[in-house]
């Protein structure tokens, strides 16, 4: 069996609500969410990914995204080593930045082949590498990539919350509201009206993954809401309903690419890495 290379590097950006990764990986990542929103650049090989509007691939030189809430996943294109980027921003400060109307704003499309963006990420990228404790700087270029983004490639809608069923809706509320509250598929069934199939059919059609999946997710979100209001990663554990660190650790790897305690370190660490800075620069 051929060894999994899976590399991760994070990047001091001294802003709070963004965080900044580097990755080269053969992994492939099951669907998820963040409530975040990501925008990437791909530095070499490729990545195909599952995204609302189906199936799109990205290859070295284009941009990827993700909105918040938008169920995707991602493998590397043709078996092959892909390496890319990453920037999370919550999006309260995506509001902050874009200066935009109340209405919701998202990313139209998962990947985009745009040379300013390009440029824009490997300019940001760069400057994280080469000058970390810059703040102002790494701000300002934070904001003219997030302004270019939305307003080249942005769409508006009056509401984020994907129409589902009235059934599916309720169980989707039960999960966000109490993720750390074990449940059991009977119980989704009965609060949805359906049989167990049933409702892991509907629920797998309307969202793209299972109940069990969906609540997974949602307690690893919650983890990283706990860690970054700096509590201990046993206690962000057991708050957040795993059975225990390790189990949380798996699950935060698998949806997030690095480990609990590398994404802490990341949102303070004592110096940024460059960690493929060169194929960014190509």
């Amino acid at each position: 069996m051929q060894e999994e290379h899976h590399q991760v590097a994070t990047h001091t950006t001294g802003i709070g609500g963004v965080v900044a990764m580097s990755l080269a990986s053969d992994r492939a990542f099951p669907r998820h969410s963040h409530d975040q929103y990501g925008i990437g650049l791909i530095a070499a090989g490729g990545q195909r990914s599952w995204s609302g509007i189906g199936q799109v691939d990205a290859v070295a030189g284009d941009i990827i995204t993700v909105n918040p809430g938008e169920v995707h996943d991602g493998a590397p294109l043709r078996g092959t080593r892909r390496a890319w980027h990453m920037l999370y921003f919550d999006p309260v400060l995506v509001r902050q930045y874009i200066d935009g109307p109340d209405a919701p704003i998202e990313m139209a499309r998962p990947a985009l082949n745009d040379p300013l963006l390009l440029g824009l990420m490997r300019q940001l990228f760069h400057r994280l590498a080469a000058a970390p404790g810059n703040n102002l700087d790494l701000e300002e270029r934070c904001c003219q990539l997030l302004g270019a983004a939305f307003s080249r490639h942005g769409s508006r809608r009056l509401d984020l919350t994907p129409c589902f069923p009235g059934n599916i809706a309720r169980v989707r509320q039960r999960l966000d509201d109490a993720p750390q509250q074990a449940v059991t598929l009977g119980e989704l069934a009965d609060m949805a009206g359906l049989s167990r199939y049933q409702l892991l059919r509907s629920f797998s059609r309307a969202l793209g993954i299972t109940p069990h999946a969906y609540l997974l997710q949602r307690r690893v979100l919650m983890v990283r809401h706990l860690i970054a209001s700096g509590h201990s990663l046993s206690h962000a554990a057991l708050e957040a309903g795993f059975s225990d660190q390790s189990h949380m650790s798996r699950a935060f790897s698998r949806q997030f690419g690095l480990s609990p305690g590398r994404y802490r370190r990341a949102l303070c660490p004592p110096e940024a890495c460059n960690f493929l800075q060169d194929s960014a620069d190509r």
